[in-house]
């Protein structure tokens, strides 16, 4: 992975500020089928091209020097497809792990992954776990990847968290606030998504890191993701850079009053 400076030098050289990017981008990678089928190919035509960008794009982040890359890979409610195409999914995922994982070790690259266990393939646990332990002690960029993961049954799984600690007399009712439940969730300890990025042009949060992102800032693009580019997260990050982030306040992070 680049050092800090050349991180530095790398975002001006392509036109984005460094003092104000994004810490935390959260990506909904939306359109693989559509992308293969307005091309008349099959669909996993589409998740193989999508697969392909990734590799990319965490290449991208670490050249830019952001701390952290979440992508919505595989939703709770994906089990609805097909199972050929599913099956064909966890096939790409488990290949993905094993192609990309002497790369996040050169990169230096922190991975995890957030979302259910229960229902995914033994030997994909087995891979996901694999990269996780090998990449534990790694500094740069952390790769989170959504996997069976929904966020309503994330909240689900953190209030029975709590309810069970309070039923065990470990936790007063009283004392439950946001941060006990941002710690009872799947992404305890990470950062909140400064930026969520939606690609294909949709215009929903699809049950996607809902309580992490009561604050983030928004930005669709009409690209399906096969088609994500450099270019596509520069753009990205220099209009999160032009928005005044206010949380509600008076007062912008630029110290201007709002």
């Amino acid at each position: 992975m680049s050092e800090p400076h050349d991180s530095l030098e790398y975002c001006r050289g392509v036109g984005v500020d460094p003092a104000r990017l994004p810490r935390h981008i959260a990506i909904i990678m939306d359109g693989n089928g559509r992308w293969a089928v307005e091309r008349g190919d099959e669909r996993i035509a589409g998740h193989l091209k999508g697969a392909d960008v990734v590799r990319s794009t965490v290449t991208e982040f670490c050249q830019l020097g952001i701390e952290q890359l979440t992508l919505y890979c595989f939703s709770a409610e994906n089990w609805k497809r097909p199972k050929p195409e599913i099956d064909f999914l966890m096939a790409l995922l488990k290949q993905y792990l094993l192609d990309e994982r002497q790369l996040i070790l050169d990169q230096n690259i922190r991975f995890t992954v957030i979302g259910r266990r229960e229902g995914m393939p033994d030997d994909v646990l087995e891979e996901m776990d694999r990269s996780i332990a090998l990449s534990a002690a790694n500094t740069g960029l952390i790769l989170c990847l959504a996997i069976n993961y929904g966020s309503r049954t994330e909240i689900v799984d953190a209030v029975r968290a709590l309810a069970a600690k309070v039923q065990a007399g470990e936790l007063e009712p009283g004392a439950i606030d946001d941060d006990a439940i941002s710690n009872a969730l799947y992404t305890a300890g990470m950062r909140d998504p400064d930026l969520l990025v939606r690609t294909a042009g949709e215009m929903r949060v699809s049950n996607y890191l809902l309580w992490q992102i009561s604050y983030t800032e928004i930005w669709v693009t009409p690209k399906c993701w096969p088609d994500f580019d450099a270019g596509t997260l520069h753009d990205a990050c220099r209009a999160f850079a032009a928005r005044d982030r206010r949380f509600g306040g008076l007062v912008n992070l630029r110290g201007a009053v709002g």
